[in-house]
């Protein structure tokens, strides 16, 4: 919490997660998690104006989308209006990886012969994408996640046009453990952020004047001990739950605030309020003690989500392997990005050409960012997503004029 008093500006921790010794058997754990769960989304359900929910066909839109609907019928409240991001020619071009294994719409259409909602797929197409980038970096007000964020910003713009109030499920993967890097090797070793392992490649972007001057992997590693310092490890933490405090609390405390202020700022800008049950501070709390063996049960991400809403929906719902929120696979958008970023490169007047190696960018460009060997940030931000965020930097640096010194 900041605040200003006579006495100057000050800053003061209001909350902050305490490790306790998790007394509770697997079955009272998964009866506090189910009644915290629904409780929490049932709080979220009071408004005034209309509310919708967000739905992607995975586990945690789905948890949130099916609780609603059971209890708009018990209630005989009228149907649940959902909402669905796709992109143009997506179907013809996703390509699988390991941070994203299958596309949403097959999951979705699951969720809509199992539950009655008045479902609205909201489909965008690369010149709207591209253009909403700038958009985007002004209701960040600085650069984002780029076409991950432009995305949510006009998925939140068409919501708006039929609801005031969006309930989304986010927050889940954080609280759950639903992330890849809770179960990679290349990742737990990091030592460092492990959705930002790219270090020296950042330091690469650099030009070579001010990356001499300023060491980045110096300064992560400075923030990364400095999080792990606030870990409380307890005397009865397996060996497994202790490692996966430290990996659980840099992903609540780093991770989730950037995708948190991202849904905050992408919804605000069009007057759409996003509710996320998951992120209640109870449910928060508990997880947080929940050793590992239990969170992780079977071996999975959100093995014991998983295990709590069995009942509640389809079987392939449940069994879906996590995949992100979607992002473009069409080969135009590429052509579109690459395109702003030369035009910016060639410009000699373009504020970023002043602070990047321009070799590495132009690198960068001809592999369609495949230089770049690492997602930027998280899972999501590949080739496409990385050169947009460099035009969002100089979009940024154009409209904000900041002064930087070195």
């Amino acid at each position: 919490m900041q605040f200003l008093a006579r006495s100057g500006f000050h800053i003061e921790e209001y909350w902050k997660l305490e490790s306790k010794p998790h007394t509770d058997n697997f079955e009272n754990t998964c009866k506090t998690v189910h009644t915290l769960l629904e409780d929490a989304i049932k709080r979220q359900l009071v408004s005034d104006v209309p509310l919708c929910a967000m739905l992607s066909g995975g586990l945690d839109s789905s948890i949130i989308t099916a609780y609603i609907c059971n209890y708009y019928k018990k209630n005989n409240l009228p149907k649940l209006d959902t909402y669905s991001i796709d992109y143009v020619d997506n179907d013809k071009n996703f390509v699988k990886s390991d941070f994203q294994p299958n596309s949403d719409n097959y999951y979705i259409d699951i969720m809509l012969k199992n539950f009655s909602t008045n479902h609205h797929p909201i489909v965008i197409d690369t010149p709207e994408l591209a253009k909403a980038l700038e958009d985007a970096m002004i209701a960040r007000d600085f650069p984002g996640m780029a076409d991950v964020d432009s995305s949510m910003l006009l998925f939140c713009k068409n919501i708006r046009k039929g609801s005031t109030v969006a309930v989304s499920g986010e927050c889940s993967d954080e609280i759950f453990a639903g992330y890849p890097w809770f179960f990679r090797e290349d990742a737990l070793n990091s030592n460092t952020f492990p959705w930002s392992i790219a270090l020296d490649e950042r330091q690469n972007l650099l030009n070579k004047d001010i990356s001499r001057n300023i060491n980045l992997k110096e300064y992560v590693n400075y923030r990364y001990k400095e999080s792990l310092s606030n870990v409380e490890i307890l005397d009865c933490d397996s060996k497994e739950t202790a490692e996966k405090r430290k990996i659980s609390y840099l992903t609540l405390n780093w991770f989730m605030q950037t995708l948190l202020d991202r849904s905050d700022r992408m919804s605000m800008y069009n007057g759409l309020e996003l509710r996320v049950p998951f992120c209640d501070y109870r449910l928060v709390e508990y997880m947080w003690n929940v050793p590992w063996e239990i969170k992780a049960l079977n071996g999975r991400e959100k093995g014991l989500l998983r295990y709590v809403v069995k009942d509640l929906l389809p079987d392939e719902i449940i069994n879906r392997k996590k995949s992100p929120y979607p992002k473009t696979h069409n080969p135009t958008y590429l052509k579109v990005v690459k395109e702003m970023l030369t035009d910016i490169i060639k410009n000699p007047n373009a504020p970023i050409n002043y602070l990047l190696n321009k070799q590495y960018i132009i690198d960068i460009l001809e592999t369609d960012g495949k230089a770049f060997t690492r997602p930027w940030f998280g899972q999501l931000m590949t080739g496409p997503q990385l050169i947009s965020y460099l035009c969002q930097v100089n979009m940024w640096l154009e409209k904000y004029q900041p002064k930087i010194e070195i």
